[in-house]
Order: C-alpha cells, then sequence, then structure tokens
C-alpha cells in the first residue's frame, strides 16, 4: 500500500504523481478514506481522473476498518456485509471494486441474523427465502398472508432497484436514459421514495408482537424502527440477503477498503495517510477550490469530495459563516444516530458450538429496542474465516447503543471505571447465549463514542443520521452535491443512509455526478 508519514512525504514504496495531480493540485481531492470515499474515488480513477484521498488514520476503511491486537483482526464496526454478491445490479461493493480491476475473496454466511427477542421470539433469517418464511409463518401462523404479501412488496421493489444500473439520481443525462431503458421500473421506485417500511407492514398486519419483529428488522441496521425507515431501504436489504446474501471477507471487513486502495494506487492516484484537513479553501466566487490541512499545507483540485459526516462538513470544515441555508433545514429534520458501546473479545475457542450462527441480535424487552444498552449485536465472525484469530480463539464482538452524551465530562479514571462497569453488564447478558463466557475471555478490549469519535474523525462517534420525527421515506436525503459550488458530500449522510453497501451506492452516484461536472 502507498502510506505517508505526517508531515506529507511519501515513504518508500509510493507512486510518483502523475503529471495531472501535482503535489499542490489535482482533479478531484476526497476527505477520508471511508467506503463512500474510496468508492467515489475509484469510479473517478476508473474513468483516469487524477485523485488524491486524504485520511486522518493510518489505515483505510472508517467504520468499515479494522484493527489488530495480538494475533487478532478485529473488524470495527459489524460483520454483515451486503454489496459481494456476484449478480445483478445492487452488489454495489463488487462493482466499486471492478471498477479499478479489484475483487475480494468472501464466505456466503448461511443464516444473516438470530434474533432472540422478548416473548421467546426467536427467529432465524435463513440465506433461503422460503426457509426465512416459513419459520417466521410457523411463529405467526394467523398472518401467514400478511408475512408473504409484506415480504413480497419488499422484493418488488428490490427487482426495480435490480433491473437498473445505479448511479446518480442528480445526473439528467443519467436518469433520462435508465427511464428510457426501465420507464416501470423508475416509476415504481419513484412512487415508494415517500414511503415507509412501518406503514406498508400495517397494510397487510395486524398482530402487534410481529409489527415489533420487523421494527427490530428494520432498527438492526437503520438504527430507527419500522415507521422512520424508508421502504426502498427495507426492500433493498430484506431481499438482498436472500439475493446477493450476506458474504464475509476472507481477511476481515478491512480487505474491502485495502483492495479499493490498491486499485486506486495502482491506476496512478493517491491515498495520503496522517493527513489531517483543517478546513475548505473558498476562492472569491464562493467555490471549493481545495483544502488546508492540520500542518499549513494547502492542497488544490478543481473539486472536493467530503466522506465526513454533514454535521463535521458543515461547521468544522466549511465555517458556520459559509454552511448553506439547505444544511440548516437538513438538521432540523435529521439528528445524528447514537454511537455504540463495542466489545471485543477473544475468547477460547470451546465456548462456542461450531452450528451457532455467525451474527446474534438480543433484545429483553420491546421498550429498551432504541434505549442505551438495549440492543445487544454480536458478531463472531471466526466460525467463517478462522485466520482472523489464533487457532485456539473465537472473535466475539457484542456492541450496543449509547451515546456521547454518557461519557463526557469523565476524568481518566472514572472514564476507565465505566468502560468496565458497562463492559461487564454486556457479558452478563452474553451469558444469555454462551454459558460461562466470562471465564472463557482470553482478550478484551472496550470501545467508546470518544473512541469512535477519535479514531473515525466522527462527531460525537455517530454512525450516521436518524430522522428526528416522520420523514417522508428518502426524500429527506440530500444527494451527494451540495448548494457549495464544487464542493460534494458522500457517505452515510448522503442518499440513501447507512451501511457499507448503501454508502457505496453513494460513492457510485457521487463519483459520477463529478465525473459529469468536471466534463461540462
Amino acid at each position: 500500500m502507498t502510506r505517508y508519514d505526517g508531515a506529507g512525504a511519501m515513504t518508500s514504496g509510493s507512486l510518483p504523481w502523475k503529471d495531472g495531480c501535482s503535489a499542490m493540485s489535482c482533479d478531484v481531492i476526497v476527505v477520508g478514506a471511508g467506503i463512500g470515499g474510496l468508492t467515489a474515488a475509484a469510479h473517478l480513477v476508473a474513468q483516469g481522473y487524477q485523485v488524491l484521498v486524504l485520511e486522518k488514520y493510518l489505515i483505510p476503511g472508517g467504520s468499515g476498518g479494522y484493527f489488530e491486537r495480538e494475533g487478532y483482526r478485529f473488524d470495527v464496526g459489524a460483520s454483515m456485509i451486503f454489496g459481494l454478491g456476484q449478480q445483478g445490479t445492487t452488489n454495489l461493493l463488487t462493482r466499486a471494486l471492478a471498477s479499478v480491476a479489484e475483487k475480494v475473496a468472501s464466505i456466503p454466511d448461511p443464516v444473516q441474523v438470530h434474533y432472540h427477542l422478548p416473548e421467546g421470539l426467536n427467529v432465524r433469517v435463513h440465506r433461503d427465502y422460503d426457509r426465512f418464511l416459513g419459520e417466521l409463518q410457523a411463529r405467526f401462523p394467523h398472518e401467514r398472508r400478511g408475512i408473504q404479501t409484506f415480504y413480497g412488496e419488499c422484493w418488488q421493489v428490490f427487482n426495480y432497484l435490480n433491473s437498473m444500473e445505479l448511479k446518480s439520481l442528480e445526473e439528467i443525462g443519467y436518469l433520462t436514459r435508465v427511464f428510457f431503458d426501465q420507464p416501470f421500473s423508475c416509476l415504481g421506485l419513484a412512487r415508494y421514495l415517500p414511503v415507509n417500511a412501518g406503514a406498508v407492514a400495517r397494510r397487510y398486519i395486524r398482530d402487534p408482537h410481529l409489527l415489533r419483529f420487523i421494527d427490530m428488522e428494520c432498527y438492526c441496521w437503520s438504527v430507527v424502527p419500522a415507521d422512520r425507515t424508508p421502504m426502498i431501504n427495507a426492500g433493498m436489504v430484506f431481499s438482498d440477503r436472500h439475493y446477493g446474501g450476506i458474504n464475509y471477507p476472507v481477511g476481515g471487513v478491512g480487505q474491502i477498503a485495502q483492495a479499493l486502495e490498491r486499485g486506486i494506487t495502482r491506476l496512478g492516484s493517491q491515498v495520503r495517510y496522517g493527513a489531517r484537513v483543517k478546513e475548505m479553501l473558498f476562492n472569491s466566487r464562493g467555490q471549493c477550490t481545495g483544502v488546508k490541512l492540520a500542518n499549513g499545507e494547502q492542497l488544490l483540485a478543481r473539486a472536493v469530495i467530503s466522506n465526513a459526516t454533514r454535521w463535521d462538513t458543515f461547521g468544522r470544515l466549511v465555517p458556520a459563516e459559509r454552511t448553506p441555508a439547505a444544511e440548516v433545514r437538513w438538521r432540523s429534520r435529521y439528528q445524528p444516530s447514537p454511537s455504540f458501546l463495542s466489545l471485543h473479545l477473544g475468547v477460547h475457542r470451546s465456548l462456542i458450538p461450531p452450528d451457532t450462527d455467525v451474527h446474534h441480535i438480543l433484545l429483553d424487552q420491546w421498550t429498551q429496542l432504541e434505549a442505551s444498552l438495549g440492543t445487544l449485536f454480536i458478531s463472531i465472525p471466526t466460525l467463517l474465516d478462522p485466520s482472523v484469530a489464533p487457532l485456539d480463539r473465537h472473535i466475539l464482538h457484542a456492541f450496543s447503543p449509547t451515546t456521547m452524551a454518557q461519557w463526557q465530562g469523565l476524568d481518566p479514571a472514572d472514564y476507565t471505571r465505566q468502560k468496565q462497569v458497562w463492559a461487564d453488564s454486556v457479558i452478563t447478558r452474553l451469558e444469555q447465549l454462551f454459558p460461562g463466557v466470562r471465564e472463557a475471555i482470553a482478550f478484551q478490549e472496550v470501545g467508546t463514542p470518544r473512541t469512535h469519535r477519535r479514531f473515525l474523525g466522527r462527531m460525537d462517534g455517530t454512525y450516521g443520521p436518524i430522522p428526528r420525527g416522520t420523514p417522508l421515506g428518502l426524500l429527506g436525503m440530500p444527494f451527494n452535491k451540495t448548494a457549495i459550488p464544487r464542493l460534494y458530500c458522500v457517505g452515510d449522510s448522503t442518499f440513501p443512509g447507512q451501511g457499507l453497501n448503501a454508502v457505496a451506492f453513494s460513492g457510485i452516484a457521487c463519483g459520477h455526478k463529478v465525473a459529469v461536472d468536471l466534463r461540462s
């Protein structure tokens, strides 16, 4: 990989700048090497543009990255990966990798998630759609038809998406072409743009326990219940898990970002590490012309893409006096999602039976669905890929929502004590699924919102926006182009939202829009 030191000097093994991208200027600067930023960069590099990606940390990926400790390779975020399928057009991570002639080997997961919910509601979401539907219908036989119809409508949305090449909805030429090629799919999707999944579910389903289950089905990736989850996003997730499937990258989730970086650098562009962007630069006409780094260095470009959150972009990188009114209005409708308490454990291999599912979600009371430490997410990636841990160990990653407010104002000693208290609480709950887990722990590391803020550079450690009230589906989510000329945003605070496959969509759309604008 190409690496840079904190002062901006190239280290050994890096590529020289090409004529089109000098040390002072290039076609496009991307701020942040998260999956959205890397995907946008890959799309542009594949079309011949010179791109400079600036990353404050030492490796790529952001919340789709990794860290290594004592022979373990831990995924920073979730390991439930959509978008690595090999068919259709919704396999957006596969498409992003292919754009720079890269691919990542992956292992299919036969069960997306095993739910352990109140009132003894235990359901496994099998990769096989009929098997999943059958298991859910056996639990709710009186809602057999409603289940079939609701998830069938999700398939209808997915089929609309999967019939077209997904690019920027801001680009008129693309919209014209895709409407000419797939008019019925375009009209069908337009009908669902203002619709949320909860409204669709209530058309067909009456059982309150089943409706709560669908809330959890949405919450586990959108961090809000079904009434606040766009139907288009739900249609994508609830169907693609049975179509392209959940696939774990061999070597860990961080392999996706590393492969994108390889492709970007092999084609002559650069990813620069230890490069913290302090502010955007503007000319007298209000156009964004580049960035200024924390070390004082100024870099110029024809366009700038921010992979920071919109809260970090507008208010930190862009001063408040330049923040467009559209961004202020958006903040009145959306707020940062919670961050997470992450417990990364290495446990003795004998603790986990070999037929255990990889992903689990545990909730003890429905009223705690959105509460701090209410919903517990669990991932055991070594059941698919043992290579990411020592031979006699499993990785057990447990994480649950929490807010920065619960971690501020603590001195170092109190902060350390609170981390251990909260970790002990999570371990106690893990005992419900894995008796003896406390005694089986060989390694433990705890991450908090402060950890996520520090290493991921995200305000309050948030993982993206959530609506303040009931949104009009996806209509409230902003696209990539901002009101500031030559400045674009990419990532989970742009259309269509959170998740690696969603931010890959954002990256592809952003790269497409920037390329069109640069040619005009």
